[in-house]
């Protein structure tokens, strides 16, 4: 959510829980520094692992410097306020963490350099963050009584590249090796499965190009979310696959930046309407595990969109 200072993110607790009943979330408001950004976020959820902040990015590190100590600090806050102001919701309520892949292709090592360039490294971070995860869902579940279905949303927009060999090394010059199948797999599988016991419902996301969707499917996860114009051909047989077995599918579909002119809710509910015919599927049958989103995050859009946006996401879902 847009927003660049403490009140902002009260303000997008409030607008979440007031425009979206069915399915709020624990919002993120990367505008107001590093700490609170999806790295930020990602580690300061961590579990065993210490971090500090360089010139150059997010590092691990022996001891927790500061700004890993701000991360969590301010996690710890932002968890508060949600406490605060949802202490009477009942019902599903949703939360994110940037997964492995994502982490292990943005923070370096030690001593530089990706934490993809080191198979043992990028298997410490996997499974630091499963665990992580795990603590952070008992500890919402103890927070929020009354919600009786926790979502947590794995954001994977680096998995794409780092299968493809796509993520330039520290020079920029070169490229590091992509993971095999198998590993990216087992990665992610850790911590869906890590959500799932710790009863949790595992959505992965990505509005990137090229995500391998039929991977992630494979590790368990009962929820699938996509920017809708990013899928291919390829990915059809997958994403019904998911509907028809009863899973989730989460369509962005709603500009997540202030469009020149914006879509009308009718415009949006027949595309939504075409792919479904396209994948062969009534809406009637599989209408329960559609879930209509933006593209994107929507901390690029100024306040008054990202209200807009979630209205007509709400509109759209209603028609459907």
């Amino acid at each position: 959510m847009p927003g660049t200072t403490e009140a902002s993110y009260a303000e997008a607790v409030r607008l979440v829980l007031g425009e979206l009943p069915d399915l709020p979330h624990v919002p993120e408001v990367p505008g107001r520094g590093v700490w609170a950004s999806m790295t930020g976020r990602g580690l300061a959820v961590l579990d065993g692992l210490a971090a500090d902040l360089q010139p150059a990015g997010w590092r691990l590190t022996d001891v927790s410097g500061v700004d890993h100590r701000r991360a969590r600090s301010l996690l710890a806050q932002d968890l508060d306020t949600v406490e605060e102001l949802a202490q009477d919701y009942a019902g599903a309520f949703k939360t994110q963490v940037a997964g492995p892949w994502t982490l292990a292709a943005t923070v370096e090592k030690p001593r530089g350099d990706k934490l993809l360039s080191d198979h043992g490294a990028r298997r410490e971070l996997a499974q630091a963050l499963a665990e992580g995860v795990r603590l952070h869902l008992a500890d919402l579940q103890r927070r929020l009584r009354g919600v009786d279905r926790w979502i947590v949303q794995v954001d994977e927009p680096a998995l794409a590249a780092v299968v493809d060999g796509q993520v330039p090394t520290a020079s920029g010059y070169g490229r590091h090796r992509s993971v095999d199948l198998p590993e990216a797999s087992a990665h992610l599988e850790w911590v869906v499965t890590a959500i799932t016991e710790a009863g949790g419902e595992a959505w992965v996301h990505s509005c990137a190009p090229r995500t391998p969707w039929s991977l992630i499917v494979d590790t368990g996860v009962a929820g699938l979310s996509a920017d809708l114009s990013m899928l291919g051909p390829e990915d059809l047989d997958t994403f019904a696959e998911v509907l028809e077995s009863g899973r989730t599918a989460a369509l962005g579909i709603v500009p997540s930046t202030d469009p020149e002119a914006a879509p009308t809710d009718a415009r949006l509910t027949e595309r939504v309407l075409r792919w479904l015919d396209m994948l062969g599927l009534d809406p009637g049958s599989v209408g329960d595990s559609l879930v209509i989103t933006p593209t994107c995050g929507l901390a690029g859009a100024t306040p008054g969109w990202s209200r807009d946006a979630l209205r007509l996401g709400s509109a759209v879902a209603g028609h459907l």
